[in-house]
């Protein structure tokens, strides 16, 4: 079936995660290029082709290679994003705050860690 294109969102601002942590719009200024991983581990299963904060988060556009991984995500089976990061700068409140982050990579994941960290369109 070949490979598969997808935009979405890895991160959403100013919406708690279910670990308590809110990403706060700016925190990922500066960012470049980053593999696209299945579930945070292994070797990059695509590519993370445009990603950019616009008003509602992370947007992300990429290719899935992976056979497997871009069947999962053609059928609706996996439709998560999330993302790895190093803190930069960190604020604490009722939650903790993410103001800088260095983006490590972006993976595909069953259960993301903010609930709304979704796949939203797919091509291919």
């Amino acid at each position: 079936m070949g490979a598969l294109r997808f935009a979405g969102y890895a991160a959403i601002f100013d919406a708690p995660d279910r670990g308590g942590d809110v990403v706060r719009r700016g925190a990922f200024a500066g960012a470049g290029p980053v593999p696209l991983l299945w579930q945070h581990g292994g070797d990059a299963i695509g590519r993370i082709e445009a990603l950019e904060e616009d008003a509602r988060g992370l947007r992300v556009e990429g290719v899935i290679e992976a056979e497997e991984a871009a069947r999962l995500v053609r059928i609706g089976a996996v439709n998560g994003l999330s993302f790895g990061y190093r803190a930069r700068s960190v604020g604490h409140g009722v939650h903790r705050e993410l103001l800088r982050l260095d983006l490590a990579e972006v993976s595909l994941v069953a259960q993301p860690m903010q609930r709304l960290a979704r796949i939203v369109e797919v091509a291919g």
